[in-house]
């Protein structure tokens, strides 16, 4: 491969991810309810396609064949781990990559020896840490100030605003999120108890069941109550703050309609805006509440999980997780159903690790090795000390 060609191979490289980060941000825009947020991934979104642009413009130069993008149109976007992990999820991945964006950028400039890429490199590496700070303050909720090109519009705004009651703030994070640790639970609770019973009993089967069907109906209710209670006291303590912000609103209606223009005032808005939108939404008192109340508290009725809900969803992924180790228990007897109860234990483990990396960052099979890891590790101590334990009895 010429010099030229391997110019060519890094700036197509380079365009297909600054193309690919476009459609990204454009579609995580699309999905975004808070009008101030959404403009900010527009703005990222546009500026990833002026990336694209000069690269494009360094490959014609160069006499390569024109760009050509095979990907989706939502970029990213629709991909399993952020379209379960929802848009939050979505943005911390995008940081990760930006910031390997501009390592792999600041690799080029010391290697690519190509004056004007290198020119463009400098341009596109700073605009790059721009763009992890401000995807940085978009996940902890923070606005980052000043940033060029974004200009909210209040009337924007207010339709936002009035149309987030009709959209489910619930994310799919909340119940599968829910079911993994379930499964998680139930599976490494009941491993331990089938390995220490196992230990002490030489693997008898009749023992193995007992106490493994006893410890996963006690750990399915036990997560099934608690799930429920959570979620019930989540609602509750929702209900009560809605109850002080009402009267709240009644008794000095002209101190709400500051305190939420303050808080517009701290997302962005000029301070004449913050004020027109808060007296906007103060002629309907319930729009007023809601909207204090989701700044205030940072949490809507919609986004509340339903405790019925949360129940039952703990309640069975907990015993799913939990009857993985007893299955060989009710075919196999001795050492032979222990092995086996290992071997399909630790392959779950490794299964509930890498499913996980849906609602984390990491990759699936570091995640997916780190729990089986720890399941060996639980397995070898409870089963040893079950062998120590039957000796004594």
């Amino acid at each position: 491969m010429t010099r030229n060609e391997k110019i060519l191979a890094a700036l197509k490289e380079n365009w297909d991810a600054e193309t690919r980060g476009h459609y990204t941000y454009a579609a995580l825009s699309e999905r975004e309810t808070d009008p101030v947020r959404a403009q900010i991934l527009m703005h990222l979104a546009n500026a990833e396609k002026v990336h694209a642009e000069l690269w494009a413009n360094r490959i014609r130069e160069l006499g390569g064949e024109e760009p050509v993008y095979a990907g989706s149109k939502h970029g990213d976007a629709d991909t399993l781990p952020n379209r379960v992990g929802g848009v939050k999820m979505a943005l911390r991945r995008l940081e990760i990559e930006e910031s390997r964006a501009i390592a792999d950028y600041g690799k080029q400039l010391r290697e690519l020896g190509d004056e004007p890429s290198e020119a463009i490199l400098k341009h596109v590496i700073e605009e790059e840490k721009d763009h992890y700070r401000e995807l940085s303050s978009l996940i902890r909720d923070h606005y980052p100030q000043g940033v060029e090109g974004v200009k909210v519009d209040p009337k924007a705004m207010i339709t936002e605003l009035l149309l987030r009651r009709g959209k489910s703030g619930q994310q799919a994070t909340g119940w599968i999120g829910d079911a993994i640790y379930g499964v998680n639970d139930g599976l490494g609770a009941i491993f331990g108890i089938v390995s220490g019973v196992s230990g002490a009993t030489a693997g008898n089967s009749h023992f193995v069941l007992l106490a493994g069907l006893a410890g996963t109906i006690a750990s399915a209710l036990s997560m099934g109550s608690g799930a429920y209670l959570a979620a019930k006291s989540e609602r509750e303590i929702y209900e009560a703050e809605i109850a002080r912000e009402r009267e709240a609103i009644t008794m000095n209606g002209a101190e709400a309609r500051e305190l939420l223009s303050l808080y517009y005032q701290l997302k962005g808005l000029p301070e004449q805006d913050a004020a027109n939108v808060a007296e906007h939404i103060a002629k309907n008192p319930d729009q007023m509440l809601r909207a204090l109340t989701s700044e205030r508290l940072n949490l809507t009725e919609e986004a509340l999980s339903s405790p019925w809900v949360s129940a039952l969803s703990g309640m069975a992924s907990t015993a799913v997780g939990a009857f993985v180790p007893l299955i060989p228990f009710f075919f196999l007897q001795g050492i032979p159903a222990v092995l086996w109860a290992a071997g399909i234990s630790l392959a779950a483990h490794f299964a509930v690790g890498a499913a996980k990396s849906l609602i984390t960052v990491r990759t699936w099979w570091s995640s997916g090795i780190e729990m089986t890891a720890i399941g060996a590790l639980e397995g070898l101590i409870t089963y040893f000390l079950g062998v120590s334990l039957g000796g004594l009895a």
